[in-house]
């Protein structure tokens, strides 16, 4: 996947974000996912989702993927950061 464009969304909250972050990944807080739908379904796909542990990323990545979008849980994001 590192060749292609993607778009990586981390959805832990403002002050987690700001604590430290994948370089190029955008925040949306899980509680903002259903509202910014649109927002995220016109991002460069596919989409990686990451958080803290994986477990809120995985809960956005199941209700986007109900959506359409081609998306996947990447995990906590000190993961994503190592592989993407």
């Amino acid at each position: 996947m590192t060749n292609q464009k993607m778009t990586i969304i981390d959805v832990r909250t403002p002050g987690e974000f700001m604590g430290g972050h994948v370089a190029g990944s955008i925040n949306i807080p899980l509680q903002e996912i259903q509202n910014r739908k649109d927002e995220i379904m016109a991002l460069a796909q596919p989409i990686v989702l990451c958080c803290a542990s994986g477990m809120r990323s995985g809960q956005a990545t199941a209700y986007l993927k109900s959506l359409g979008v081609n998306c996947e849980n990447g995990g906590s994001w000190l993961d994503v950061n190592g592989d993407y």
